[in-house]
């Protein structure tokens, strides 16, 4: 070998160490809460879901950590005097992923497909009398009635966010997935690199262009992405995610285990946070089209014997200081939050009474059939706690284990158990998504088109309109205490009490947002 050829060949041994190095560097490797299934922040309510849509999708509204909505991809809007006529102008130069302009018509057919499945959006069209492109660049709502909180409707954090995608997709049938993610937000989904089960990934998008003006904040102001990649390996196993964390595998667990938190803390490369400062509230959904849920009595009677606090332990084990319990249809600490009507799972608990009301209200021993899923820890945790309170208040629990993939399709069957149907899922929502009776899903009253479980309550909804209404910030939170006292009386769901979730990154993480899992302005130091 010529001693030219062998300095060659050593110079790219040496060189390769720092070639991969500088490509670890520019790319964010993620493990997320659970696999994303599903692909269409419209289509389902899930979090990993809407996680996914942020980093494809741009808004035309963001959401401050005040709980202020704030322009995004609109530039501004005039509304006539007398509110019944709103335009809105998108900021120009806007692109999509395949370098297609964003147009207000497709804003207009993305507006109209979300507002089919999203509770305040079902509120807004109500009220809309016509909704249309008048050019471009501006986005006409003429309406019935003043809707003050349109832009607090189309820039709402949560689930079921407003994903503005081109009119050909946006035409799809809101109860069907779109499965192409052609977006305009900082990342572009990477199909060919998607492995079901295992990874999911993204590439920045050179020509996306943040808003100018403004401070990042959840989901308002500039969004800087300073990664090129942002890579989702899936990791199931508690166990196997913190030894990736550890050997600096991965620079985020969005979902450590809490038992695990404790061996994370010792690391000297990882650091823990609350993103998700609303915290996260256990949510038991009943299908109430078939028995024995369709019965309220036997709903109302669930609640004498719900103890928060064991559903809690089952969550976060024995740390007193990452749960509370005493939470009503609203997140604590939020504007809306009361103890109107709490005596109802504050009072002594008792299944053997529950078990006796149950028997009263005519139970005949119809199978409850409780999905859980094992790939999903806490839900499975909490799964598990329903299926032994039901139990001892004497009804006939199944309880079936599976994937999340598979709860998130099943739950969408309206069929009885006896043909593939279901009788209860559990999961949680954020504290923003349990805010305010605008936008909280599980306490609909509008029967088909409800969340899943589909209940009839005409006096929530009754209220939930007068809420709508209401003259000021004083007026709606008296509305919002009867609106919990009602909810107790017609159980949408069952409370389990509310947890605070830490996450997991490595400490050359820096920037990082709050109020929810966000993939821009955050970048390695």
């Amino acid at each position: 070998m010529k001693r030219r050829s062998f300095l060659k060949m050593a110079a790219g041994v040496l060189a390769a160490p720092q070639l991969v190095h500088a490509e670890s560097e520019r790319v964010l490797r993620f493990i997320p809460q659970s696999d994303l299934t599903a692909l269409d922040p419209v289509w389902t309510s899930v979090y990993v879901t809407r996680n996914h849509g942020y980093l494809v999708f741009d808004t035309l509204y963001g959401q401050d950590s005040s709980f202020r909505v704030q322009p995004q991809m609109v530039e501004g809007a005039v509304t006539e005097p007398d509110g019944l006529i709103w335009r809105l102008t998108l900021r120009d130069g806007l692109l999509f992923h395949d370098d297609t302009p964003v147009l207000a018509r497709d804003c207009v057919a993305s507006i109209r497909r979300w507002a089919k499945r999203d509770a305040f959006g079902q509120t807004l069209m109500l009220a809309t009398d016509e909704l249309s492109a008048a050019d471009d660049r501006t986005i006409v709502f003429r309406l019935k009635t003043p809707f003050p909180l349109l832009p607090d409707a189309l820039g709402k954090m949560g689930i079921n966010m407003l994903p503005i995608m081109p009119e050909r997709l946006a035409n799809t049938d809101p109860f069907k997935q779109v499965t192409e993610m052609v977006g305009s937000g900082p990342f572009r989904f990477l199909t060919d690199e998607r492995l079901v089960g295992a990874r999911v990934a993204y590439q920045r998008f050179d020509k996306y262009r943040p808003r100018e003006q403004g401070t990042p904040d959840w989901t308002a102001g500039p969004k800087i992405a300073h990664f090129d990649k942002v890579v989702w390996n899936v990791i199931p196993d508690g166990a196997t995610a913190s030894a990736a964390m550890q050997k600096g595998e991965a620079d985020w667990w969005e979902q450590p285990v809490f038992d695990l938190l404790p061996l994370m803390a010792r690391s000297p490369d990882l650091t823990t946070s609350l993103v998700e400062v609303t915290g996260n509230i256990g949510l038991l959904r009943m299908n109430q089209l078939f028995p024995p849920f369709d019965n309220a009595a036997i709903r109302r009677a669930l609640l004498g014997a719900l103890d928060q606090a064991e559903f809690m332990a089952a969550v976060v084990g024995d740390d007193a200081k990452a749960w509370r319990g005493n939470v009503g249809v609203f997140a604590p600490d939020t504007p809306m939050a009361s103890a109107a009507g709490l005596s109802a799972l504050t009072g002594p608990r008792d299944a053997s009474r529950a078990r006796r009301e149950i028997e009263k209200a005519g139970y005949r021993g119809e199978p409850v059939v409780i999905m859980t899923p094992s790939d999903y820890p806490r839900i499975d945790a909490l799964a598990n706690v329903a299926a032994d309170l039901m139990r001892r208040c004497g009804l006939n629990v199944d309880l079936q284990a599976t994937d999340w993939g598979s709860v998130i399709r099943r739950r969408t069957s309206k069929a009885p158990v006896s043909e593939g149907g279901w009788s209860v899922f559990i999961t949680t929502f954020t504290g923003v998504d349990m805010s305010n009776p605008a936008s909280h899903l599980a306490l609909r009253g509008n029967g088909a088109d409800s969340w899943f479980g589909w209940p009839v309550a005409p006096e929530l909804e009754r209220l939930r309109d007068q809420w709508l209404k209401a003259s000021g910030p004083a007026e709606q939170k008296s509305i919002a205490a009867k609106i919990q006292a009602q909810a107790f009386i017609d159980v949408p769901f069952l409370p389990l009490g509310q947890f605070f979730q830490p996450t997991v990154q490595r400490k050359n993480l820096q920037g990082g947002l709050k109020g929810m899992t966000l993939f821009w302005n955050i970048r390695r130091v």
